[in-house]
């Protein structure tokens, strides 16, 4: 999901760009270009900011899943809850995050480390 926000937050940066240098080109010849300029920039700046700040978390949380950190549990499950607002899609994904992350094999790959008993290891080698 992070990935597809991000790469709708580069495809918004292409169109608004694309406009933005097609009006950018009429501007000498029409005064209502030069007011229509900055909003076409300022717009498509923003909505590219915020989908591109909107997928990072997802990223960052799917990298260190793969990873097995520690930490990545718990930020998924953010993640994972703040997908629930998107509907419809955001939503599946969301609920199947969360029953994947709260089940117990998770708590296995993601749970704190034990430290190995080395009296343990010996007697399991006699």
């Amino acid at each position: 999901m992070g990935a597809m926000g991000a790469l709708g937050g580069l495809i918004v940066l292409l169109v608004f760009g694309s406009a933005f240098g097609i009006v950018g080109t009429t501007i000498h010849h029409d005064t209502d270009a030069a007011i229509a300029l900055p909003i076409i920039g300022l717009v498509g700046g923003a909505i590219a900011f915020f989908l591109l700040l909107l997928s990072v978390p997802s990223i960052v949380a799917g990298i260190a899943l793969l990873n097995f950190k520690a930490w990545s549990r718990t930020l998924a499950i953010v993640v994972s809850a703040l997908h629930l607002l998107s509907i419809p899609f955001g939503t599946a994904l969301g609920i199947y995050g969360l029953w994947v992350l709260f089940s117990q094999e998770s708590l296995r790959f993601f749970g704190r480390p034990q430290i190995p008993d080395p009296n343990a290891a010996s007697a399991a080698l006699r």
